[in-house]
């Protein structure tokens, strides 16, 4: 007993000792418990959704800095303490946390939470809003809207998304450009019109870099050859266009027709990443004209001879009277416009970084051959890279992000479209039983013979922006936005001999070069303050900064002819003759002060006030500087407690308005000056020059005034949710040339006029999530812009020398032309309302029908389904208008000349130009309203379907089918609705098929 005892005592007693030790220990450094809870120990884990992993799901220690992001498995690793508790949080889903504890490894799955949708932040440019909050109008696209489109144009993403932003496609040339309105043209100037656009704080000069000597302007209508469309869309993260006075007015008169917004991507933090895309397609025209056979095209010819009573037929009636053969049939739309097109892409990318340096670097090679007989091809390469840094602080953050971008466009010098319509079907082989060009006798001018009159353009496009931002103080943050780009153009057409029949017996002195040099050089300065202040229910934001912009541009081109051999034909230097066409340089310079004031009271009512003051170096001495500005408000009515109460199915509603004024000053450079320019006439042996232009001093700014309002609404916790917004910009002080008598030996001089054009409009807007279950989710967007254009006065109109060109209460896209009667019974001809009544039809007095080419409606229904691993993404783009048709640009019905098989079906009168009445008959026709139609279109414009492999965690794998310009459907009597020129390629139907990689 006394041996146990003396045990259990030892035992109590070493106990004791040990309690009394862990005691001392805790009251100096704390408890035992306190010291293995604060231990510090990697934390594991995956997070997911219902569909799959969520990479880039921010992971935060509650309370703490320390944070970092998943990768592209979902996965994440963080230390933390047994005491901590996690934060998850991403875009579009409710925030979870969670308590660390004993465990070590973690799979959370978050909920999506369609709340938070009004919680996605958007670029307004110099500062950011959450998309609840804003008071001006902003439509926005991503990058999962743009990676499913197979094009190498930005605005080409922008098609049919959004609301009020108006964009038509010029060609289907590769490298060809695009038309894009922003609410309506506000300039009477067709160039004054076009947006600011800003890549990563840098704005972009589009001026065209090419030289109107070339006959590109039809094979690249648009201007393909400038800044904009050498940019890579497969380098964008998100498109903000800004469309009302509260969102642009702080870019002042850059602002004046809208701002596109157009931010690259950036590197996020996690381990290194290695992505590749790559994708292989064809394209082909979506749409061909009906056209005759060589038999009811040879029906139509003698028909038309017999008309114009000639018995026989005329020796140069190649087609009809024997010389050709007339059992023979071409497809000229499929011989000479109806190859396949190659489409390749290759996308290599690597990114990583810690959460306080983050990089990003990319490469992607882009390649597409025409449509064209003939080998010809557009290539592009482009290098982006990114690059962010963070203090350990907080208080210092650096970003810089480079894209260079090498473009090379082959085309041939003439677009063959017309030459596809134009062409009789009887017409002789492209090439003789030797391969040569057949000129059969030289009865025709092959037109394959264009094709040695190539085109090359060759364009370096080099964008920096950067950013560098410090916290001064907790509620001050000083930032400086700077940016440079380059670009530089190079760009021939060759016209050897030998694009000319050999008959003619022309050497290569008869041959031409005509060469271009064109370069654009910008530059970018912008130091802001960002103050920001919350007290009680009250927010108060406000921003200040400066603009210094400079911009240089010069073009210099040269026609070079008489060359000794065509195999020197791309050196200048061995021609004979040499004429310069143009050589100019310009500098434009553009300072300016802004700032801007943001108030909240109570979360639901918000101020917006903003001001700037521009200096633009386009005017003289006394009218460089004007003010502009804007006032925004927003009403937050879904925060008032009888709302919430009283209609909880309406998660979300705000009413806000905006109104101000922003400025224009698109004009060129130097236009107030007396500008002079070589007439080319040697005297003395010396050029002389000649005056170009008057100088005037005291023309300003046009002025843009622009008010909207709008209703924003969310039902059903913003599973649905619709916006329609109303806006009326009235545009004044326009900048046209007024007209001079000829004496003065100017016909015009740049200056103010008093005309005023006015936009208002409806824009619709629907966003739902129709289905949303663990395993199929469906998601619909919708958008419908109403628009209406008027020209509301213009002073002394009949007497100008626009009167033919403009109607007052009418829009500015209008045509005059004469009003089609119908065939008259007798005669067989047209005939045309005699406005005047005096028994003629006059040009003058006559041409009074009025063609209105404004859209009545546009707009686009886009949806997204997701099924286990596969996805689908569908866009119909949808335009109601009016356009010319086949008759505004086809010859006379009778004349060796293709047709529509319509013609047939329409009793039109046929002629081969030997009858002077049908001749003219058929001119006014061709100017009258009958050569316009319904242009309306709906058209599929995007379809993507995708699959994501079952695949290990290291890697990810993803097949897709892509598609765009699938289908169309229209009664539009000609080639296509959206591009109906009818002389030009229209817009390709491309289908591709990829596979995305992510290791």
């Amino acid at each position: 007993m006394n041996k146990f005892l003396n045990n259990q005592g030892s035992t109590l007693l070493k106990q004791l000792w040990l309690v009394g030790l862990l005691l001392i220990c805790g009251a100096l450094h704390g408890s035992p418990l306190t010291m293995w809870q604060q231990t510090q120990q990697p934390i594991t884990g995956t997070v997911r959704d219902a569909q799959g992993v969520l990479p880039g799901v921010t992971v935060l220690i509650k309370g703490k800095t320390s944070g970092t992001l998943t990768d592209e498995n979902g996965q994440f690793s963080i230390t933390a303490t047994a005491t901590d508790i996690l934060v998850f949080s991403y875009m579009g889903y409710k925030t979870m946390e969670v308590g660390v504890g004993n465990q070590t490894i973690f799979s959370i799955t978050l909920e999506e939470d369609t709340t938070q949708l009004k919680e996605v932040v958007l670029n307004a440019g110099y500062y950011s809003v959450k998309d609840k909050e804003r008071t001006g109008s902003i439509s926005r696209i991503t990058a999962k809207d743009i990676e499913t489109q197979p094009v190498t144009n930005v605005l080409a993403t922008m098609q049919g998304r959004m609301a009020g932003v108006s964009i038509t496609q010029t060609s289907g040339v590769p490298g060809a450009g695009f038309d894009i309105q922003i609410r309506g043209r506000n300039s009477l100037r067709a160039d004054g019109n076009s947006p600011l656009y800003i890549i990563d704080g840098m704005p972009l000069g589009t001026e065209s870099l090419g030289n109107s000597s070339f006959l590109s302007g039809s094979i690249l209508p648009g201007a393909g050859v400038n800044a904009l469309s050498t940019l890579n869309p497969a380098d964008i993260e998100s498109i903000e266009v800004l469309k009302d006075a509260d969102a642009t007015a702080i870019y002042g008169s850059r602002g004046a027709n809208g701002v596109v917004l157009i931010t690259t991507k950036k590197a996020k933090s996690g381990k290194t990443t290695l992505t590749a895309n790559v994708f292989s397609g064809v394209g082909q025209i979506a749409r061909r004209l009906n056209l005759m056979n060589t038999e009811q095209y040879l029906a139509m010819r003698r028909q038309a001879f017999e008309n114009d009573g000639i018995a026989t037929y005329p020796t140069f009636a190649h087609d009809i009277n024997g010389t050709w053969d007339q059992n023979r049939y071409t497809d000229w739309q499929k011989e000479l416009i109806g190859n396949t097109s190659q489409h390749r892409q290759v996308d290599v990318g690597i990114q990583g970084g810690s959460e306080f340096t983050k990089l990003l670097l990319k490469m992607t090679n882009y390649q597409e051959t025409s449509v064209f007989h003939g080998d010809f091809a557009y290539k592009k390469t482009a290098f982006q890279f990114s690059g962010n840094h963070r203090s350990a602080d907080q208080k210092l953050q650096l970003d810089l992000s480079v894209q260079y971008v090498l473009d090379k466009n082959n085309l041939p010098g003439t677009d063959l479209t017309l030459d596809a319509i134009n062409l009789a079907p009887n017409a002789p082989a492209l090439y003789d039983a030797d391969g040569n060009l057949n000129w059969e006798n030289s009865t025709w001018n092959n037109p394959i013979r264009q094709n040695f009159e190539q085109y090359v353009a060759k364009t370096n496009f080099l964008n920096v922006g950067g950013s560098l931002s410090y916290q001064l103080l907790p509620n001050l943050e000083f930032r400086t936005m700077a940016g440079f780009s380059d670009t530089r153009l190079a760009e021939s057409k060759i016209s050897p001999s030998t694009l000319y029949d050999p008959a003619f017996g022309l050497d290569s002195s008869f041959s031409f070069l005509v060469r271009n040099a064109g370069y654009q050089q910008s530059w970018s300065l912008e130091p802001q303050l960002h103050w920001s202040t919350t007290y009680q229910n009250h927010t108060l934001s406000l921003l200040t900064g400066a603009t210094f912009q400079e911009r240089n541009f010069g073009t210099y081109a040269l026609q070079a002819t008489g060359f000794s051999s065509n195999s020197l034909i791309y050196n200048p230097s061995a021609a004979n003759v040499i004429r310069i066409l143009n050589n100019s340089n310009s500098v434009y310079k553009y300072n300016a002060v802004f700032g801007r004031m943001n108030y909240t009271f109570n979360e639901r009512y918000i101020l917006n006030l903003t001001g700037r003051r521009d200096g633009s170096s386009r005017f003289g001495p006394g009218k460089q500087f004007a003010n502009f500005g804007a006032v925004g408000a927003a009403w937050l009515f879904s925060k008032e407690a009888l709302v919430e109460k009283h209609l909880p199915w309406l998660s979300f509603g705000k009413l806000r308005s905006s109104y101000g004024t922003t400025g224009n000053d698109q004009i060129g450079d130097y236009q107030y000056l007396d500008t002079f320019s070589s007439n080319g006439l040697p005297y003395q042996g010396i050029i002389g020059l000649q005056p170009t232009r008057l100088f005037n001093p005291d023309f300003s700014w046009e002025t843009n005034t622009k008010w909207e309002a709008a209703l924003d609404l969310g039902f059903l916790n913003d599973r649905i949710s619709v916006t329609a917004a109303y806006f009326k910009n009235k545009s004044g002080n326009q900048l046209v040339g007024i007209p001079l008598p000829g004496t003065t030996g100017f016909t015009s001089v740049q200056s103010n006029f008093p005309a005023e054009v006015e936009n208002s409009g409806l824009e619709l807007e629907w966003s739902s999530k129709n289905v949303n279950r663990a395993n199929f989710s469906w998601s619909t967007s919708f958008n419908l812009t109403f628009p209406k254009n008027e020209l509301v006065s213009f002073p002394d109109l009949e007497g100008s020398t626009f009167a033919n060109q403009y109607i007052l209460g009418e829009p500015l896209n209008i045509r005059m032309v004469y009003q089609y009667n119908g065939l008259d019974s007798e005669t067989g001809l047209y005939t045309f309302e005699d406005f005047n009544g005096d028994g003629l039809i006059r040009a003058n007095d006559d041409r009074k029908k009025v063609v209105d080419l404004t859209p009545e409606f546009f707009g686009g229904f886009q949806n997204t389904l997701t099924y286990h691993k596969w996805q689908l993404d569908f866009l119909f783009q949808f335009v109601k208008q009016t356009g010319p048709n086949f008759n505004n640009y086809k010859s006379m019905p009778g004349l060796s000349v293709n047709q529509s098989v319509d013609v047939l079906n329409e009793g039109q009168p046929f002629s081969a130009g030997f009858n002077t009445q049908a001749t003219n008959a058929y001119s006014f026709y061709r100017n009258s309203d009958a050569a316009f139609g319904d242009a309306s279109f709906i058209r599929l414009k995007n379809i993507a379907l995708s699959y994501t492999l079952p695949t290990a965690k290291k890697w990810h794998c993803k097949l897709y089918l892509q598609g765009q310009n699938v289908l169309t459907f229209t009664n539009y009597r000609g080639l296509d609705p959206e591009n109906y020129s009818g002389i030009r390629i229209p817009p390709l139907r491309v289908l591709t098929l990829g596979t995305q990689l992510t290791f």
